[in-house]
């Protein structure tokens, strides 16, 4: 996003041409998807990791450019805060063996990755929300060095026109009470904290719709069953507190304008789609674009010479509003495709539960848009986003409801209902076996134990928290969850003591 914007002071004139360019864009795009001018071989998937960097005291480490000087590889790059990493794992076929491959390729570039930054003080951990973040390390001064950061946050400051809040509130934590957190921050570097996994999945122009409207109806079953991210700022929030925090700490409304119904740049939507172009159409008829600068090519001009568009304007501006599931354009040597981004998960616990969480979801989704009657005329929109901000608030634990089924807690609804599907989906794919029993087998075991990386969070300070104080149970916990990563096993045989 925003990896080659050079101008640092945006006139108003910009804003009206490079609107002008998203509306040749979007010309463009309708007439590609009339005329089916997409590549679709087979289908592929991908995945994005973010990190985080800690010294040895497990506080975070604003050391990311000497840590990936030290890697020297270009698949890790840099992300919003000096304390964050990212690594970004090539695509591949999604049927067969891969994802085994996978995993094991996956372990080794991190354990190297990992050795190299310990050269430089840092380790690197898969954690939603590191929880030995402070405020002081929302300062703008950490602020990655590649200047599109610092534009990025130029503009959503200078468009909020104040300091951002944070404020929400928790689920106790054991006898505890509620427990609430209300800070303001200078910058976006709040949004350091949201450490993600993204998936990717290439499709056919003509089943996008199906795709990202299964995505929707399966947001709040995977964070549900995947949460990570239960403190922030030494409190204990939600479950996945990422999804309230990235809300938050990225929104450039005023409260007046939040009082007007004016939408949050972080997004879960407002109704099902029946293509593709219908997101990118929304993303321009209701988002100022933040970053206005148009490239010199017209992409008309350039279909009515039969080459395939960049739409740089329009992938630009779709970088910028951070959509749970977006939509992706993209070129491979020239030639365009489409993907689903599923940017719901958090980063971690270990490399086999983020596989377990995208077998699910690769699987699920596949067979929630072949269904003859699709699910999402079954179920309304508001109801899907309900289950996906219950989800994140109480995990395993949250009711959900399901068509069918009614309201049922989430690790009742993956078990009976959801798994099964992800079994057929993952086989339509043409997944092995091996991959569906090892991947969707770890999930099922998630289920039964009832302890994602968030509840082993949350139970382990709560242990500690009976011989000392809140910040060094954190810190400790911290310790115990970094080896345990390490080690590799699941989360759900992670012991809480």
């Amino acid at each position: 996003m925003g990896t080659h914007v050079a101008n640092q002071a945006f006139r108003p004139g910009d804003r009206q041409r490079y609107r002008d360019k998203m509306q040749r864009g979007l010309d463009a795009l309708a007439r590609m998807l009339a005329e089916g001018n997409f590549s679709f071989p087979h289908q592929q998937m991908g995945l994005e990791m973010e990190l985080s960097l800690v010294d040895e005291a497990m506080n975070p480490s604003m050391s990311n450019t000497e840590v990936l000087e030290k890697i020297g590889d270009p698949t890790f790059t840099t992300e919003l805060g000096q304390h964050n990493i990212e690594f970004n794992v090539p695509p591949r076929v999604l049927a067969g063996k891969g994802a085994l491959e996978l995993e094991e390729e996956l372990r080794a570039s991190l354990v190297d990755a990992d050795a190299k930054a310990h050269d430089s003080g840092a380790k690197m951990v898969m954690i939603g929300t590191l929880p030995t973040l402070r405020s002081s390390h929302f300062d703008p001064r950490w602020l990655s060095r590649p200047p599109r950061y610092g534009l990025l946050n130029q503009q959503i400051c200078a468009a909020r026109g104040e300091e951002i809040l944070l404020h929400m509130a928790g689920t106790p934590l054991g006898e505890h009470g509620q427990e609430r957190l209300r800070s303001h921050a200078e910058s976006i570097l709040p949004t350091s904290a949201c450490t993600s996994v993204q998936l990717h999945l290439q499709v056919a122009p003509e089943d996008f719709a199906a795709h990202w409207n299964a995505a929707q109806c399966l947001a709040g079953v995977q964070i549900a069953v995947g949460a990570n991210s239960p403190f922030l700022l030494g409190k204990a929030l939600w479950q996945e507190t990422r999804v309230p925090l990235f809300q938050q700490a990225t929104d450039s409304r005023p409260e007046e304008l939040k009082n007007q119904g004016v939408r949050p740049r972080v997004w879960f939507g407002e109704r099902w789609i029946t293509s593709i172009f219908d997101l990118f159409e929304e993303n321009v008829r209701y988002f100022p674009a933040l970053m206005p600068e148009p490239e010199e090519e017209d992409p008309v001009a350039a279909l009515d010479s039969g080459r395939a568009p960049n739409l740089s304007e329009l992938r630009l501006h779709n970088g910028t509003v951070w959509r749970w599931n977006r939509p992706v354009y993209d070129l491979a040597d020239g030639i365009p495709h489409l993907r689903v981004e599923n940017r719901v998960l958090p980063s971690g616990p270990t490399v086999i539960d983020m596989l377990a969480n995208a077998a699910f979801f690769y699987g699920a989704q596949r067979a929630l848009a072949e269904q003859d009657r699709p699910l999402w005329t079954q179920l309304s929109f508001a109801t899907a986003e309900e289950n996906f901000y219950s989800g994140a608030r109480h995990g395993m634990s949250a009711r959900l409801y399901w068509p069918g089924l009614g309201w049922v807690p989430a690790y009742e609804l993956v078990l009976r209902e959801l798994l099964p599907l992800a079994h057929e989906g993952l086989r339509a794919c043409g997944v092995s076996d091996a991959v569906r029993e090892r991947h969707l087998g770890v999930l099922e075991r998630r289920c039964r134990a009832r302890q994602t990386g968030a509840d082993w969070q949350r139970d382990t300070v709560l242990a500690l928290q009976e011989h000392t104080d809140r910040q060094t149970a954190l810190v400790e916990m911290l310790r115990r969850y970094t080896a345990l990563g390490a080690a590799g096993d699941p989360v759900h045989t992670w012991p809480a003591e």
